[in-house]
């Protein structure tokens, strides 16, 4: 493969794409797009569905380097957000090899992206600047005389906003295209992985945690007739069900499904449910061992986006969730919550620099809260000055017309569309902060009332209206990050108070090691992503394109964690090679 010319500074013109800072996910135009992108997929999802479609591509089901005595892989989900995180971790899975535990491991032969590959949605553009560039970028070829690492790709809710278009046209080359040094090898936006010793990754396509099409459960059940009891398998979903069915129960219902109908009656086991969309790393084991299914669950979404909490995590979580919705589900089983990244008290001291860090990422919602205080002053102005003799009418739109608003905006951002479910304590929460900003805003008129702008001539009032936007936008910017704090600790805006700040820092992957003994997870935490960087224009053609200029920290964010493999109750048969019209085909490397 020839390899790209190496680029000699960080101009975009040479390197092929715009480094994008982070997404401001509370400015009003952010805000709008989002609220309207979650209503489209929920009243349209089903039309931009083209999971069925899929089936007319071919249904590979691939097995990589199954005779080896060892495999190491990678994991990585939630990137393409800002570039400084996302090209944080792109640079450290491209290299050679990490020091971990003590010894070098090298980078795997495979690439697994988890989910939610840009943000905020999908493009081709936003692909090319915020994933297909970066990863290019920290791996632009294979080192001479090696193959390719192979690149599979799943597909998140932020994937399917433009119905995936983007996304099948990035990823699914079945081998045939690369992204820098690692091959797209997969055929479809889901995929199955035959691996060494009787492992096996098997990666659904959830669609906005919708049911599972026909052809991908076809796609699905072909795969499991190579299976046999005493195998192992990995299950990688869009988003981790076994959190989410705490608030939602019908959450875990569709990996439910899946694992009743298409593992279990094969006689292999899930030994690992592994998926990004909560950005933190978040590992759950059986609370009492030998009881139940021998099975981890972890969440590691620290790929690139910005910081999820972990210390509202709950310690213990039930899978499938007693109250869960599907009438013959598996038995519950219960599973606690062992080490996160970051830990749950460096996270609660994230959650507190929201003072800070909400303002300066998100400037235009500084603006917003501001306006809208600044109308809701001139409106009451009106009232006092005319209470006080004076007639002269400064603003034309109601007071009582701007609370209403307020009261009705600070209510529903008490109720995202990630809320789910509300209750009670949304609505008071809403209401009390609603309140809040309304006493906020009668302060800030009496306050300004007493000052020498107040009474200017007409026009003048008005246009010194402007400080006021400026100081109020700012105080009412700290009533909600105090709105958020307070909110969180009731589970209620916990999204908001960290997207809010958009923390790059805290970032993480898996490096896997896969052997007769079983699988070995290395969780890689980045406390600190890399901000200053530098071209590498001499260097091998392997070699990143741009370096960071001093050196990116990791380490382990628990031990290494050792999923023993089960005894095989039947011979190990050797891949399978063999294709038909009526069977998937098989990829031998």
């Amino acid at each position: 493969m020839d390899s790209e010319p190496r680029p000699t500074s960080l101009d975009p013109q040479q390197l092929g794409f715009t480094p994008r800072p982070p997404v401001a996910w509370l400015s009003p135009r952010q805000l709008a797009g989002t609220a309207m992108r979650v209503i489209l997929s929920e009243q349209f999802g089903a039309y931009l569905d083209k999971r069925e479609l899929q089936n007319a591509l071919p249904g590979d089901v691939y097995h990589t380097h199954a005779g080896t005595p060892e495999l190491w892989f990678d994991y990585v989900a939630d990137l393409g957000d800002g570039f400084d995180a996302t090209y944080s971790v792109a640079y450290l899975l491209g290299q050679p090899s990490l020091d971990l535990a003590g010894a070098p491991r090298p980078r795997g032969r495979l690439l697994i992206m988890g989910g939610d590959e840009v943000y905020p949605t999908a493009s081709t553009q936003r692909y090319e600047d915020q994933t297909k560039g970066p990863y290019q970028a920290a791996l632009p070829a294979p080192p001479p005389g090696a193959e390719a690492p192979d690149l599979f790709a799943l597909p998140g809710n932020h994937d399917w906003y433009d119905g995936l278009t983007a996304f099948l046209r990035l990823f699914v080359k079945n081998g045939r295209d690369n992204i820098g040094g690692w091959r797209n090898a997969q055929a479809r936006s889901y995929f199955a992985i035959e691996l060494p010793h009787r492992w096996w990754l098997l990666a659904i396509d959830t669609q906005f945690s919708a049911y599972l099409d026909d052809p991908q459960m076809a796609y699905f059940r072909a795969a499991a007739a190579s299976m046999h009891p005493g195998d192992n398998v990995i299950l990688c979903t869009p988003s981790p069900g076994w959190v989410e069915s705490v608030r939602d129960p019908g959450a875990y219902d569709t990996i439910d499904y899946f694992v009743r109908k298409v593992v279990e009656p094969t006689g292999a086991a899930v030994r690992l449910m592994l998926s990004g969309d909560l950005h933190h790393y978040a590992h759950y084991q059986p609370a009492t061992p030998g009881t139940g299914p021998d099975r981890h669950l972890i969440t590691c979404g620290g790929g690139g986006a910005y910081l999820y909490p972990t210390h509202r995590l709950p310690p213990q979580i039930d899978a499938p969730p007693a109250a869960s919705l599907v009438r013959k589900s598996t038995p519950s089983h219960r599973y606690a919550l062992g080490a996160t990244f970051p830990t749950r008290a460096d996270s609660a001291g994230y959650a507190a620099g929201v003072f800070t860090r909400l303002p300066r990422r998100n400037k235009g919602f500084v603006g917003l809260l501001g306006t809208l205080q600044a109308l809701f002053m001139l409106a009451a102005l009106s009232l006092f000055q005319h209470a006080q003799g004076n007639d002269q009418r400064l603003f034309s739109i109601p007071a009582a017309l701007m609370g209403t608003v307020i009261l009705l905006a600070t209510t529903f951002f008490a109720m995202p569309p990630t809320a789910g479910q509300t209750t009670a304590r949304h609505w008071l929460l809403g209401v009390g902060h609603g309140c809040v900003q309304l006493g906020l805003g009668i302060a800030g008129t009496f306050a300004w009332n007493h000052t020498p702008f107040a009474h200017l001539p007409w026009p003048l009032p008005p246009l010194a209206a402007v400080i006021y936007l400026v100081v109020s936008g700012l105080a009412a910017t700290e009533v909600v990050c105090l709105y958020l704090l307070v909110a969180s600790a009731f589970g209620v805006n916990l999204n908001e108070l960290f997207a809010g700040q958009g923390i790059d820092d805290a970032k993480c992957f898996l490096r896997l090691r896969l052997t007769a003994e079983g699988l070995t997870i290395y969780p890689v935490a980045v406390p600190r992503v890399g901000r200053r960087w530098r071209a590498a224009p001499v260097a091998p053609a392997s070699a990143p394109w741009i370096e960071p200029v001093s050196p990116i920290g990791y380490e382990l964010a628990e031990p290494p964690i050792l999923i023993p493999a089960r005894p095989a109750t039947t011979p190990y048969p050797g891949p399978r090679h063999a294709h038909s019209a009526d069977q998937p085909s098989y990829r031998s490397e």
